[in-house]
């Protein structure tokens, strides 16, 4: 069932359950641009094929807000200010353990190694690292987890998953970055939460946000945070 968080003539967001590609790769498994193009075309009784531009991705078991294209203008547009860093996007990731300070920057410098499909902290500065910016801020703290609000200034491989694991607090159910354990739908517990844009054609400020995954441990999330209110 695709779930549409927004959508007009240029737009379409579409809220993204885990354990889904945005784009096709090597399995041959059916990407969320493909799903959703089939809805379109169903939904709209279209009888040709569905244009869908895929403007950004996000990891396979990572859930929450993508942006697709509905026109070559749009698609165009909307390149070039993730490309300006116009966009703003916020995460939410359910970490392990209880992260002691408020707020913090983490700046590190990655390398990718492309056959283990994981990227790595450096120690040094080099032609092969690419510079990773962060900011976390700590939303919740439960028993054994902490749930953080994330900022990236730079958007680099599994960047959120490396740089967290690194500091000791590695996302719920990320094994592939030192969780202790796999969450039940092979998950991680990291989402996509929302996305802020000048809107490319209308010039309207947009945002739109992703509903809570409906596991266990967001319920426990999402009534923890209605207690607060």
């Amino acid at each position: 069932m695709v779930k549409v968080l927004y959508e007009d003539n240029h737009l379409i967001a579409i809220n993204k359950p885990s354990g889904i590609l945005v784009q096709g790769d090597s399995t041959g498994d059916t990407p969320l641009v493909e799903i959703t193009k089939q809805f379109i075309k169903k939904r709209d009784h279209k009888p040709g094929n569905v244009f869908l531009g895929v403007i950004h991705r996000i990891d396979r078991p990572t859930s929450g807000v993508v942006l697709f294209a509905k026109t070559s203008k749009a698609l165009s547009r909307m390149n070039k200010m993730f490309a300006d860093k116009q966009v703003h996007k916020t995460y939410w990731a359910i970490v392990e353990g209880i992260v002691s300070k408020e707020q913090q920057r983490l700046e590190n410098h990655l390398i990718r190694n492309n056959k283990l499909n994981k990227s790595f902290v450096s120690d040094s500065k080099g032609n092969r690292t690419k510079k990773a910016i962060m900011h976390y801020k700590v939303l919740l703290r439960l028993k054994s987890y902490s749930l953080l609000k994330v900022k990236l200034e730079t958007g680099r491989h599994h960047q959120i998953r490396t740089q967290l694991a690194y500091i000791k607090h590695a996302i719920k159910g990320d094994l592939k970055y030192n969780s202790s354990r796999s969450n039940n739908d092979q998950s991680i517990s990291l989402l996509a939460k929302t996305l802020k844009f000048i809107h490319p054609v209308s010039g309207k400020e947009i945002e739109i946000n992703a509903e809570l995954p409906h596991t266990d441990i967001w319920k426990v999330i999402r009534k923890e945070l209605a207690a607060q209110l």
